[in-house]
Formats: structure tokens, sequence, C-alpha cells
């Protein structure tokens, strides 16, 4: 008996530690009718989300990231919510330092950039007050509170998105600055961006699973690669409709997508469908 118990020990000690997703505050999609005026607004960083539960660094769904001492040390005892990040364009190679199961000094080339404090109580500007007040006490290089601006006319949102496309930034975050942290999707956090589209040739179904369980759960489609003359190929779940899931667009069916630029592989980054286009050509 006590050797089962031992086993089973060693066992639930050698997997990776894990906890259920995170219950996180999430973003809305920003429209031209939302009120905005007085809100901050931040650039939304291309990084990979990070919570910190004042002992440990966790992914959003819940799985414990492995980074040096060296790159924690200098964190709170209290909560808080960023991005994990290493400038703009490096998304893929932060995903590549990250998800390593050991620490290694990859860590050292990317930041925790914090943008709230989600155990605080009270008002967003509140929360985040106590991050600022905490690394000014206690700098740290390799974490920083994400910058705000205040916003004081419509046109300013503008400007600052065009010159973060400038810049190859991702785009705005846009927050009520008197809003409270509630969990799952808030209309008082809004992200603001552009998005191009494109067509793509449906080459095969894939099925869906859980909630799609018996239907299309993405399709698989190519776009021409300009640079080697061979077509990419990736899949696009988002977007669809229930209808479209049942009854999808036909293989061979060419269809327009949105996206937010490409992943250095050339694969177009967030893909979500649009529609089927009825001309039935690829624009190469």
């Amino acid at each position: 008996m006590i050797k089962k118990v031992l086993l089973l020990c060693l066992l639930i000690c050698s997997q990776p530690l894990h906890i259920h997703a995170l219950e996180l505050m999430l973003p809305q999609v920003y429209q031209d009718n939302i009120h905005v005026i007085g809100w901050l607004m931040s650039e939304k960083l291309d990084g990979v989300r990070g919570y910190w539960n004042g002992k440990q660094l966790f992914s959003k769904n819940g799985h414990l990231f492995h980074p040096p001492p060296a790159f924690t040390q200098d964190l709170p005892p209290f909560p808080l919510e960023g991005e994990l990040w290493g400038g703009r364009g490096t998304f893929e190679k932060t995903v590549s330092i990250v998800k390593k199961q050991t620490p290694h000094d990859g860590w050292f080339e990317i930041q925790f950039a914090i943008f709230d404090v989600p155990q605080e109580p009270g008002k967003f500007s509140a929360r985040l007050k106590k991050a600022k007040n905490w690394f000014s006490y206690h700098p740290s290089r390799f974490a920083f509170v994400i910058p705000q601006k205040n916003i004081t006319e419509i046109s300013q949102l503008r400007d600052e998105l065009h010159r973060m496309e400038q810049l190859s930034g991702e785009g705005l975050i846009i927050r009520n600055p008197d809003a409270l942290y509630t969990i799952g999707r808030s209309s008082d956090i809004l992200k603001v961006k552009n998005f191009y589209d494109m067509e793509a040739e449906v080459v095969a179904h894939i099925p869906g699973k859980g909630k799609h369980q018996g239907r299309l759960g993405s399709l698989l489609v190519e776009i021409p690669d300009k640079k080697t003359n061979n077509n990419i190929r990736f899949k696009i779940g988002g977007g669809l409709s229930d209808a479209e899931r049942n009854n999808p667009p036909p293989i061979g069916a060419i269809i327009t997508f949105k996206y937010y630029g490409f992943y250095t592989s050339g694969i177009p980054r967030f893909p979500s469908f649009i529609r089927i286009r009825t001309d039935n050509s690829l624009s190469r």
C-alpha cells in the first residue's frame, strides 16, 4: 500500500504543473459609435499573455511558465496581468522562449509588460497605480507597466492607430479608467485595429470537436506564396456561423477571409472567415 502511495506521488510530481484556464477580463472590439472620450489608450502588444499569481507565472490557459528566478525576483507578492513581449514583430520568437519546460537565458530577451492588477478592488486607474507604485520602489529589468494615454478626441485615437501601424504595431487597447475588474468579455476594454482581407481556396474540411462535434471545425485553405511560387496552407476556424459549419463552403471554393498581418512563415495572423466569393476566382 505504501509503495502504491509513493508511486502515485512520484507520478503526480512528475507531471507539468497545470491549473484550469484562468478566468480573465477580455476585450471586445471597438466600434465607431462607442463613446470613449476620457478613456485610456495604449499599444496592443503582440506577445503571450501572462498571469503572475504572486509566486508563479502562468499562461492564460493555466499552464505554468518556467522563467529563471532572476526574471521574476522583483515582481510583487500580488497578482499581475500582462504580455510577455520581446518587441514588435517577435511573437514567434517569444512563443519559442516561453514554451520551454526548463528555465533558460532566452527569457532575458523579453519583458513582462503589465496592464492590470486583477485582484485589486476599485477602478482600473487605481489598480494600475498599485503596480506603478510597486515598481517605483522595486525596479525590474524584466517588467514594466504599459504606458497609458488619455483620449481627448476621436481624431487622436485614429492618429495613434495610424502611428502604431506605421511602426508595425498590432493596434491599440482602450480602457475605461473607471471600470472594475470583471471576468469575461467586457465593453470596458476594447481592441482597436484595422484588418486586411484576401482570398483563399478551400482544400479540406477539418471535423469539429466539443461543441462542434459532428460538423465543421475549421477550413483548411491555401494561398499562393509569391516568394517561393508554392502554396501555403493553414486553418480558418473563426467567423463561421452555425449554418456555415453545418453546410460548409465546398472543397475548391474561393473564400474571402480577414487577417491581421503575417507570421514570418507567410501564414496570415488570426484569419477569420467572411464569405464565399461568388466569382470563384483566387486573387494572385
